[in-house]
């Protein structure tokens, strides 16, 4: 039998009433599929997670009405870890998912029912302390939808393929699209049938930018209910948290209007220079799993030589990478990032008298999308003298190209908070979290762009940071890399490593409610006090 014959067999029974469903009983024995698919870490564990959250709930006071929500299979795992933890403090919790394995590959409807049948039956051990429902299994007697959640239908499906393709520019008649727009729409549509007949208090969700979980956010926002999003950056033990926004934009707006006028202790702005130096060094340091250079620092004037640089004055442009996640929906006043880098090495091929050195993201390497490389030598496959290319394999540090620049230009990557502390004058040209915080230069249009391009450059010395500036910058980083992450016992990425040394009953035990307890209460949508966060110790 060809693989094409049972894929078509596959189609025709996925159709057909319980087939997939009797096949997972009988013939797999309730056992976990062969694929991707896999919740077996959570299977093994929720014996004693719902355990430990009903001894726990005993002594609790009645909480909130909680709706978390999540789709493929890692994230279902730590979402229902997280769900059984907020049971244990007392949350009315309602856990609704979609039972997929990847977001980018079509799957047959036999093979789907039965990830739904195998992941239905691992959570119903969760039954005694969180109702679960499959968004597969719920029927709703009307499709309409508010235009404007449609829109976001639309929106959400956008930048899932612009995230997967790694592209600025979205296809509707594309295949990825299409599976795209089909998943959001039906999600969007069950899930206004459920979120109406719950009518919960908060609804949970990882991300909130992108596949169906963008969309239950924005569909969460467009119900008037209260929604909170969350997600993981470099450091293990800590989580980023955003209340009715998108944590992958990661304002920082409440956390700097309350801080912005403190000055960093000696202690802070000890750990900020550590951390720093270690990211110079392209060193690990302290709970940080991933280094930002693969080159350590050779020095400016070493890097100065081998690229050839003069004493004409140097603009350093750092990219970011293609369709990662923080440059989706970050346009300012360009149409994309592309085309900000485009008019931008344009704008210099006409600038002899200043050196451009453009330094593509590493992070590049490990992705199948266009390189900005290519973009620029569309531009000009023989690029002048004055403008110099850095390949994401080049064993350049960056930090050595910032000591000998005297401008930098950015996108929205974070290299531009760190030329920033280094005193150098910085142009943001996207919608970034550092974005006017007082020591950059935040154009809004291209005209201002190159205005303030040209006005930098015409005395470089004079338009280096001031003082002040710097030290704003300072504390901006202690503040978005120390505070703003909050203490959080599970990292996606090591889940159950992490669940080893943590478990639910150490999470809601004294100690556990004393480093934890803050994080679990903004995360039911209790409001963010910076004003009295406590203060996080590395480990």
């Amino acid at each position: 039998m060809t693989a094409m014959t049972k894929e078509t067999i596959k189609t025709i029974l996925g159709e057909m009433p319980f087939t997939a469903e009797l096949y997972w009983l009988f013939r797999q024995r309730g056992k976990p599929l062969k694929s991707r698919f896999s919740l077996k870490n959570l299977q093994e564990n929720l014996p004693e997670m719902v355990s430990q959250a009903l001894a726990m709930r005993e002594t609790t006071p009645k909480g909130k009405k909680v709706f978390v929500f999540a789709t493929l299979h890692y994230w279902i795992e730590h979402a229902a870890t997280l769900g059984i933890t907020l049971a244990g403090q007392g949350h009315d919790v309602t856990f609704g998912f979609v039972p997929h394995s990847d977001w980018q590959k079509p799957i047959n409807r036999f093979d789907l029912r039965r990830q739904n049948a195998y992941a239905r039956k691992v959570l119903e051990l969760a039954h005694p302390v969180m109702k679960t429902i499959s968004f597969m299994n719920v029927r709703t007697s009307s499709r309409s939808l508010p235009a404007k959640i449609l829109e976001d239908v639309r929106q959400v499906s956008d930048f899932d393929t612009q995230y997967t393709l790694q592209v600025e520019d979205a296809d509707p008649e594309s295949e990825i699209y299409q599976i795209r727009y089909e998943r959001n729409l039906e999600a969007a549509q069950i899930g206004y049938a459920v979120l109406r007949h719950i009518n919960p208090d908060v609804v949970i969700v990882p991300n909130g930018t992108i596949m169906e979980l963008g969309v239950i956010y924005r569909l969460a926002k467009q119900m008037g209910i209260q929604v909170v999003t969350y997600e993981f950056g470099d450091q293990r033990q800590r989580i980023w948290l955003g209340q009715d926004r998108e944590i992958m934009r990661q304002e920082t707006d409440d956390l700097w209007a309350v801080r912005s006028e403190e000055p960093l202790s000696e202690a802070q702005l000890s750990k900020v220079r550590e951390m720093f130096s270690a990211r110079q060094r392209a060193d690990l340091w302290q709970n940080f799993s991933r280094l930002w250079q693969d080159t350590p620092t050779q020095g400016g004037e070493k890097v100065r030589a081998e690229l050839g640089l003069d004493q004409r004055p140097i603009v350093l442009l750092a990219t970011n990478v293609l369709g990662d996640s923080l440059t989706l929906g970050r346009q300012v006043f360009s149409q994309s990032m592309s085309k900000w880098i485009s008019r931008t090495v344009q704008y210099f091929i006409g600038r002899p008298d200043v050196q451009l050195v453009i330094r593509v993201h590493p992070g590049e390497m490990l992705i199948h999308g266009q390189s900005m490389v290519d973009v620029v030598k569309c531009l000009s496959p023989e690029l002048p003298e004055h403008i110099h290319l850095i390949g994401p394999e080049e064993k350049i540090n960056t930090y050595d190209l910032i000591e000998v620049a005297d401008l930098g230009l950015v996108y929205t990557t974070t290299v531009g908070l760190e030329m920033a502390m280094s005193g150098l004058p910085v142009i943001v040209a996207g919608q970034t979290h550092y974005r006017d915080r007082g020591f950059t230069h935040d154009p809004d249009s291209w005209v201002n762009y190159f205005k303030l391009v040209g006005k930098i450059l015409r005395e470089p010395k004079a338009n280096l940071l001031t003082r002040e500036q710097v030290e704003k910058a300072w504390a901006y980083a202690y503040r978005f890399f120390f505070e703003f992450p909050r203490p959080f016992p599970w990292h996606l990425v090591r889940m159950w490593e992490d669940y080893e040394k943590h478990s639910v009953a150490d999470v809601l035990s004294t100690t556990g409610i004393e480093e934890y307890g803050q994080t679990l209460s903004y995360l039911v949508g209790e409001p963010l006090d910076w004003a009295n966060i406590k203060e996080v110790d590395e480990e």
